[in-house]
């Protein structure tokens, strides 16, 4: 928790998974927007440990001149501040040096003194005529609250609503917020206003980002495809198997119970091209197949029967069943153990390799048991409207 709190005040400048910053020119304004803005949060499913940032409540020692006074002891302003300035602040006496070091020395009243208010009015102040006299014949000290810290932020003053978003995506956790805030935000005092920051940016930065890259994946992997067959037909048709993978890593990602983000839409994306390349290796092969069928009958509708057509699908989708199975496996065993992983960056990991395992499993089903049907049906059409079956320019 340290680190990830460090990582994401580094990075959005909050220290929890979402924050409601408020701007304005008051501080007390910006609190008592910030609790009214916590009170409308309060209660909305996916919140939690949400706390208002404190603006006020700060403790200080408010030492004011009185001015009359200090006329009449013959002191000035700086008398005053030089005494205050060596009692609390502290006052350089000398520098001791030991070896190559140099070391200042200061002095100060301790801190016993320091904390009280009725020793700082005590305080001894030296005049020319009058002798010693209290601090507090020529100062009013007293305690006053303000802010522990001031932020700003674009040269305005800044209040911060911080909370974290457990149980729910991120997305329309916010959104909800969001629409709950609408009527209070359009009610704010001129010259205050609010902006959501904190891991909300960095969403909708990835999602901005995933509309651009997804449709280009799926251009990408349609290219390759035609290129490794020369055929638009054989490389739409495959694919079909990004649908039964997306079926799997859905059902995955919502058994285990991890909700949509850009982790998981990049375990997506490489799902889409393991599901693909399985693909590939079972056309592959039921074309083997189609080019023995010619080797041996010839390439003619007179020559192919559709018994024999079935034959040769169902010797080249199970005969080559093994290498099949085994580039399946292979990733599946590879990814499985990281869903039982502990360590660090293993919350990371997860949502990636999710998809996968559960895409990877259904997509080889629809490889295994329906590619080979549609192959079939694509051939068979061929035979009868075109009189001879189309052979793939594809070698493995």
């Amino acid at each position: 928790m340290p680190i990830s709190n460090r990582i994401n005040m580094l990075s959005t400048g909050i220290r929890t998974d979402v924050g409601v910053k408020v701007y304005g020119q008051n501080l007390d304004s910006i609190a008592v927007l910030s609790e009214k803005i916590k009170k409308e949060l309060t209660g909305i499913e996916g919140i939690k440990d949400m706390y208002v940032e404190p603006i006020t409540g700060g403790k200080y020692v408010d030492i004011e001149v009185k001015r009359e006074e200090i006329g009449r002891y013959g002191l000035s302003v700086d008398d005053v501040n030089a005494v205050v300035e060596s009692a609390l602040g502290g006052m350089k006496l000398t520098t001791t040096v030991e070896g190559r070091q140099r070391f200042s020395v200061n002095a100060r009243y301790g801190q016993d003194f320091r904390n009280n208010l009725e020793s700082l009015r005590r305080l001894p102040m030296q005049t020319m005529e009058f002798g010693s006299i209290p601090l507090s014949a020529v100062a009013d000290i007293r305690l006053t609250e303000g802010p522990p810290m001031i932020n700003s932020e674009n040269a305005m003053l800044r209040g911060t609503v911080l909370f974290n978003v457990r149980d729910r995506d991120l997305g329309s956790t916010v959104k909800e917020a969001q629409a709950k805030l609408n009527n209070m935000v359009n009610k704010m005092p001129k010259g205050y206003f609010v902006e959501w920051s904190g891991q909300y940016e960095n969403l909708i930065r990835g999602e901005q980002t995933l509309k651009m890259i997804m449709p280009l994946v799926l251009v990408v992997i349609f290219l390759s495809m035609y290129f490794a067959f020369n055929s638009y037909r054989e490389a739409f048709f495959n694919l079909i198997s990004i649908p039964f993978a997306l079926i799997g890593g859905v059902f995955m990602i919502s058994i285990w119970g991890v909700n949509l983000s850009v982790a998981v839409a990049v375990g997506f994306i490489a799902l889409f091209g393991l599901a693909v390349e399985t693909g590939i290796v079972m056309v592959i092969y039921l074309n083997d197949a189609m080019v023995q069928l010619i080797a041996k009958n010839g390439n003619s509708r007179e020559t192919i029967t559709n018994e024999e057509l079935r034959e040769y699908v169902i010797h080249g989708a199970a005969k080559r069943l093994r290498p099949k199975i085994m580039t399946v496996c292979v990733t599946l065993f590879g990814l499985v153990p990281i869903l039982w992983s502990h360590g660090v960056g293993s919350d990371m990991m997860k949502p990636i390799v999710l998809p996968m395992v559960g895409g990877v499993f259904t997509s080889a089903i629809h490889i295994l048991l329906v590619t080979p049907i549609i192959f079939y049906m694509q051939k068979e059409w061929e035979l009868n409207k075109l009189g001879k079956i189309d052979v793939l320019d594809a070698a493995h």
